[in-house]
């Protein structure tokens, strides 16, 4: 019964990880090659924004995971991710959750460790496949969009049992360090710092919920993060 339980959430992982699942994989497929247009004058004037001025580490994955970026950022979409149902005792390897985004062909732009850490995983003029099918924040419409006018953010993190058992058996939950539950205040300061720089970088992006937001108000059907331990409070709102 386990071991049936453990097949089927590994093959929904990404449910709560930030990610994608096999129902957003396919989504991606039909929209991935359609961007929105806007003039090429515009968006050659706005080239020169799509480059963070703070310090990360560059780990792109492959191009595969995403397509040119031909409309404005006026979103950022924050995440949780972390290969806990694989590795219950080391739950942050950053290479096991890279390999992650290599397998399940999804992506973010950005990923903060437990200590701060910023890695740089898709360049922001690039479309990044974080948000899969969720609602228009404006008229609550059906949307699956989202990807195309936002930065996504995973942060290294672990949610709550009740919030990670859909993908999660509670016998393996159990396993994990209570440590490494929720989130690190080197994350927040990193998150910070790096949402700074997006603003500065991108008008469009006002420092409120309606701008930055998590999965959940996206998606929330289908995810929970970044969670209820995410504390808001610590990026301002």
């Amino acid at each position: 019964m386990l071991k049936a339980f453990m097949i089927a959430s590994f093959i929904g992982i990404f449910l709560v990880s930030g990610c994608a699942s096999n129902t957003t994989n396919s989504m991606e497929e039909q929209v991935r090659d359609t961007p929105v247009q806007v003039p090429n004058e515009e968006l050659t004037k706005t080239l020169d924004l799509y480059s963070p001025t703070i310090e990360t580490t560059e780990w792109f994955l492959p191009k595969e995971n995403s397509r040119l970026r031909t409309g404005q950022i006026t979103h950022v979409m924050l995440h949780f991710i972390n290969d806990a149902l694989r590795n219950p005792e080391d739950p942050y390897n950053v290479e096991n959750v890279y390999a992650l985004f290599e397998e399940y062909e999804v992506s973010a732009h950005y990923m903060i460790g437990r200590g701060g850490e910023i890695y740089y995983l898709v360049p922001e003029k690039r479309v990044a496949f974080h948000a899969g099918k969720g609602h228009d924040l404006n008229n609550q419409d059906d949307f699956d969009r989202f990807n195309d006018y936002s930065l996504g953010i995973e942060l290294l993190g672990i949610g709550t049992r009740e919030e990670m058992l859909s993908t999660i058996p509670g016998e393996i939950f159990d396993r994990i360090d209570p440590s490494h539950i929720g989130y690190t205040d080197a994350q927040y300061q990193a998150l910070n710092k790096l949402l700074d720089d997006i603003m500065e970088r991108h008008p469009n992006i006002l420092r409120d919920r309606k701008h930055i937001i998590g999965h959940s108000e996206y998606a929330p059907v289908r995810k929970v993060d970044p969670g209820s331990l995410f504390d808001w409070s610590k990026i301002g709102f």
